[in-house]
């Protein structure tokens, strides 16, 4: 019942900046956390940035001090701010919210939106 729709993904060139947008759309109870995801073509999809419930966030090690994971409640949005973007940043991003539904769902359930491209040229 909910979905999620990214924006922001682009072309940019090696060392500059793109902000994606994950807007949120359906009923929501709780959210219990959110997250950026990458999958680049013949890789596995990794997390690349989340933020939990009680605001703290956690970086993969490729991203840390160039990425910023941020939401805005009030707006159903959630927002990765990517800096110094390298051409290994070239991947289609995903976000994830994992959140409940209703006040009747015992556990928090994932949903994914369709991924923005990003790609970073050399």
């Amino acid at each position: 019942q909910v979905q999620l729709v990214e924006s922001g993904g682009g072309l940019v060139q090696a060392g500059g900046s793109l902000r994606l947008s994950c807007a949120a759309s359906g009923s929501i109870f709780s959210i219990n956390a959110m997250g950026w995801y990458r999958q680049a073509p013949g890789k596995q999809r990794e997390l690349v940035a989340s933020i939990a419930r009680g605001g703290s966030t956690s970086y993969a090690d490729p991203v840390k001090g160039r990425f910023t994971i941020s939401k805005d409640n009030a707006k159903n949005t959630v927002y990765l701010q990517m800096n110094s973007l390298k051409p290994d940043d070239t991947a289609v991003y995903f976000c994830n919210w994992v959140v409940r539904t209703t006040i009747f769902q015992k556990n928090p359930w994932p949903y994914w939106g369709q991924g923005t491209q990003v790609t970073v040229s050399s």
